[in-house]
């Protein structure tokens, strides 16, 4: 998801961008090789964790997504992600293409060569700046890039719950499953190279798994097994623990009754990796940056997920009742921003870094390393590379213009903590704000106060009175002015779940349409002198981020809203004008 947020996200700002994927589908973690959920700050909507979803290209993704494929099919999900990159103007897709070696000359890099295997194409890509959003950073390790590997002591960073000593210790990786019910009962037999639990005591412990899906604990390396070079073992190893644990919860468990009707319907072959490499920026992100919720003057993104580490061997670990020999999972209060500092290679002087292989120690990497989280930093990347090549500078040098990225990031409905909208082309901040009504602490001002989402107390939006009737909110100039585009983010409910995902506690948590605060059916009417002159109407919005491009010259713009996907307000979070 990081790879393609960066990509959409440059070619977006102008730059003519490639995607290089090793795999036939989109998505890495969360394609339909591996289903795993998108995850981010809000914790799954944890307790007082609320407006914290992820916004900017990730969300208008997910959103889509809620829209066009409510049951969660991960073959619609694959070719809708397909789809969105695929007819993005500036960008082209390479799918099935293997990065094999690279071309650097004084520590920058000048081509990548790609072998395409199901077209025998052997491809070199030459480019002003390159990403890595590979996951396992191989264009980093082979630039020559400075990399971290396994966990740093408590001497190195300073950080409070690190190990003693530094280690090659690292999370492991898994391997998904789900199952359906047939509706008459489905034997199952154990194939002769799976494992026998049958008779072990520690699968008394599983009472409170969901038959339909795979569990994240079916999780093995990191210790014995590397997670990089011993990919293929591992994987192995997790599909005979796979049919070894499927054997006992259809044949020995005491759930063995409601699994008689259950079959397996698919068995992941593509293992899910949490961890491998982490590159070195200029900035190393560290669990006192996290704990402190420490905002940075070169802040690009943020992040909340909990200090969330793994038992190496996680399963066998399990099994044998061993001690574990992760450090401590930490939960904290508050989010914490990534700094630009760590989105880019501190040795190769056009590689920036994109998804989990970013400037962060072990102890803050099992924070930012979820894909909700990976993303939105992942577009942040994706800005600064096109900024960095129309201005011919290097990622180092472009953090001269970090003001300039961080509103880009604002405009494209990014979120970054601390900081607010102070574009001096938004003609909208300039406006008197109207409205045919409002509520108390939701007043129509608050869509040019600079923040697009509702912060601690703050709604930070227009909220209407009922919609028995349509409700308007007008921007009114005191000179003609010349909109070119108009920007209109509505309420998408940040608290609520629109990911998809395989496991049923997670789906039952969620409506299977499009947060209904959204609003569905709206008019735009451009005035001058008291009259109209253009109008603009969307009966289907299913988006956070309106962009209406329509060129008029106008002294007033109203904005009608009929109906909303369910909800009984009128809620407009931002309105911007260029």
């Amino acid at each position: 998801m990081a790879g393609i947020c960066a990509a959409i996200s440059a070619a977006r700002h102008g730059a003519k961008t490639a995607l290089i994927q090793d795999r036939p589908v989109l998505g890495g973690n969360a394609s339909s090789e591996i289903r795993m959920h998108i995850t981010g700050a809000s914790r799954h909507g944890a307790a007082n964790r609320k407006n914290l979803r992820e916004t900017g290209i990730i969300e208008e993704i997910l959103l889509e997504n809620k829209h066009r494929n409510p049951e969660y099919s991960y073959a619609l999900f694959d070719t809708l992600l397909w789809e969105k990159v695929y007819y993005q103007e500036n960008l082209t897709l390479y799918l099935n293409t293997t990065v094999t070696s690279v071309k650097a000359e004084n520590s920058k890099l000048i081509s990548v060569y790609g072998i395409q295997m199901n077209t025998e194409k052997r491809i070199e890509f030459f480019s002003k700046q390159f990403i890595d959003c590979s996951g396992d950073g191989i264009v980093s390790e082979l630039s020559g890039a400075e990399y971290m590997f396994g966990r740093e002591s408590k001497l190195d960073f300073n950080e409070p719950n690190a190990v003693d000593e530094s280690d090659t210790v690292t999370m492991g990786n898994t391997i998904q499953f789900r199952s359906l019910d047939a509706g008459h009962p489905v034997p199952f037999e154990r194939p002769e190279w799976a494992y026998d639990f049958s008779k072990e005591k520690w699968a008394a412990d599983m009472k409170w798994v969901e038959i339909s899906s795979g569990y994240w604990w079916l999780e093995l390396g990191g210790t014995k097994f590397n997670v990089v070079s011993d990919c293929e073992e591992i994987k192995e190893e997790l599909l005979k623990v796979v049919y070894g644990v499927w054997d006992y919860i259809k044949n020995h468990s005491d759930k063995k009754e409601d699994a008689a009707n259950y079959y397996l319907d698919w068995v992941g072959f593509l293992p899910s990796k949490r961890e491998s490499r982490r590159v070195f920026g200029d900035y190393v992100l560290s669990e006192n940056d996290i704990l402190e919720n420490k905002i940075f003057e070169d802040a690009i993104s943020y992040g909340g997920w909990h200090i969330d580490t793994h038992r190496p061997e996680m399963f066998f670990a399990f099994v044998n009742n061993k001690p574990h020999l992760v450090d401590k999972t930490v939960m904290f209060e508050g989010i914490y921003t990534v700094p630009y500092r760590s989105i880019y290679s501190k040795d190769i002087e056009n590689l920036y870094l994109g998804g989990r292989i970013i400037s962060a120690t072990h102890r803050a990497f099992a924070s930012t390393r979820v894909m909700a989280t990976c993303a939105v930093a992942a577009q942040a990347a994706g800005t600064a590379a096109a900024l960095a090549v129309h201005k011919n500078k290097s990622p180092r040098e472009l953090g001269e213009d970090i003001g300039e990225l961080q509103q880009l990031l604002l405009r494209d409905g990014c979120y970054i903590p601390g900081y607010k909208n102070e574009d001096t082309k938004d003609k909208a901040l300039l406006s008197h704000i109207t409205a045919s009504s409002e509520e108390k602490g939701f007043e129509a001002i608050n869509v040019i106060n600079g923040i697009s989402r509702p912060v601690g107390d703050n709604s930070n939006m227009w909220q209407s009175a009922e919609l028995s009737s349509p409700q308007s909110i007008s921007l009114k100039w005191d000179n003609i002015q010349n909109i070119k585009k108009l920007y209109v983010t509505f309420d998408s409910d940040l608290s609520v779940e629109i990911m998809p995902s395989l496991s049923k506690w997670h789906r039952v948590k969620q409506s299977t349409n499009v947060p209904d605060t959204i609003v569905r059916d709206y008019k735009v009417k451009y005035i001058l002198n008291g009259k109209i002159i253009e109008t603009y109407e969307n009966h289907r919005n299913h988006q956070r981020v309106n962009i209406i491009d329509k060129s008029v010259s106008c002294d007033e713009i109203k904005i009608t809203v009929n109906k909303t996907h369910g909800c009984n307000t009128a809620r407009i979070l931002e309105i911007r004008a260029y």
